[in-house]
């Protein structure tokens, strides 16, 4: 196949034209302009009359294809682009949690749907971006934490549905934040800052510990009032 043009020096990114990409991809010539008009695909890179498509456009194709493979229209693929595309850069999501004892974890769009089978749709996906699990990088998902995306998944397979455990995400939020004041207040009221990390892992066992009591408590009066 042939490539754009290039010097010497390291290799220039693989480029294909319309013909070739659409080929590579396994789908026609008309169904990848289609694809262009209704922007799943960026813009390609032009050269004159000559338009010059990379590896990008090959990835995101092999994405749509997928969508498709799992039940996804046309229609819900764009809309999904287009959150994507308007999600937060991932490198600044991750500096605003950083440092972090959680683990992030890079998803393709269609894992991320094998995660939530038919549950990854634009307003759930927009509600992740917006409540900062969720960030882009290039063609890759990243979430911010192995813990909650493991969690998340786990209740959407006993039949949660994903709006409401990220309506209970952003309420558990706000009253994480709350505590984690109270004790960082707490601790610089009462410890050096070199201490604060130290002891941050007391605050996660006294908030571990009371939550499992007052869970305790809300299951005993439900069954009482049964």
């Amino acid at each position: 196949m042939e490539s754009g043009p290039g010097g010497g020096g390291p290799a220039a990114p693989r480029e294909y034209r319309m013909e070739e990409l659409a080929a590579k991809a396994g789908i026609t010539v008309r169904t990848l302009r289609f694809y262009r008009e209704r922007g799943l695909i960026p813009p390609p890179r032009r050269e004159g009359r000559i338009a010059w498509y990379d590896e990008r456009h090959l990835a995101r194709l092999h994405t749509i294809a997928a969508l498709l493979e799992r039940g996804h229209t046309l229609s819900g693929i764009a809309d999904l682009t287009a959150a994507f595309e308007s999600g937060r850069d991932a490198g600044e999501a991750l500096g605003l949690v950083e440092p972090t004892e959680e683990t992030p974890v890079r998803l393709t769009p269609e894992a991320l749907a094998d995660h939530f089978a038919g549950e990854v749709t634009p307003e759930n996906l927009a509600a992740a971006l917006d409540l900062g699990y969720l960030a882009v990088d290039g063609e890759e998902i990243v979430h911010i934490s192995r813990r909650l995306l493991d969690v998340s998944a786990a209740l959407v397979r006993e039949g949660v549905p994903l709006a409401a455990v990220l309506a209970a995400g952003r309420e558990v939020r706000a009253h994480a934040d709350a505590l984690a004041a109270l004790f960082v207040d707490l601790l610089h009221a009462h410890a050096s800052d070199q201490d604060v990390s130290r002891l941050r892992p007391l605050a996660k066992h006294v908030v571990e510990a009371e939550l499992s009591l007052a869970m305790d408590r809300r299951l005993a009066e439900g069954a009482d009032e049964v």
